[in-house]
């Protein structure tokens, strides 16, 4: 029986290296900075996709499969799963490379979720996702109809 290794889903959002400073009182990394940094990357993509600013607005299903360490280097990856008149759904993983302790190429995942983004206008209302002349959300959309036809 052929076991398929899971990689992680989506376009690499950022990458940044836990620091001590990042520590609950167990020693391990704090889960509300692991959530924070999933927000800031889904944000980045959700705001290229609404061309103006985004505003988080729900998350969804999370949880976390494994601790985060100092030192690791964490990675959000992401992408988008559904686009409304206004909110733009993104899916956000957490994979782990574990600098000190394995090989380098050795990954994991920590955590998934999905993320919910309104875009607004100048005065914090909702505003629409502009439709015409936006390639960020033509690749969006032809990546979530790839997606549909897999499953």
């Amino acid at each position: 029986m052929e076991t398929t290794v899971r990689t992680p889903d989506g376009t690499l959002l950022l990458r940044t290296l836990a620091m001590p400073s990042d520590t609950n009182a167990n020693g391990d990394i704090f889960g509300g900075w692991i959530m924070s940094q999933m927000d800031i990357g889904g944000a980045i993509l959700a705001k290229e996709i609404a061309h103006r600013r985004v505003v988080t607005v729900h998350v969804n299903n999370m949880t976390f499969h494994k601790p985060v360490s100092v030192g690791d280097v964490v990675c959000c990856y992401g992408r988008c799963t559904k686009v409304g008149n206004t909110s733009i759904q993104v899916k956000v993983e957490v994979w782990v490379k574990r600098v000190f302790q394995d090989a380098i190429s050795d990954r994991y995942l920590v955590t998934d979720a999905l993320f919910t983004y309104v875009a607004i206008d100048e005065q914090g209302r909702p505003s629409p996702v502009p439709r015409e002349n936006n390639p960020e959300l033509d690749q969006a959309l032809q990546i979530i109809t790839e997606y549909q036809q897999q499953a």
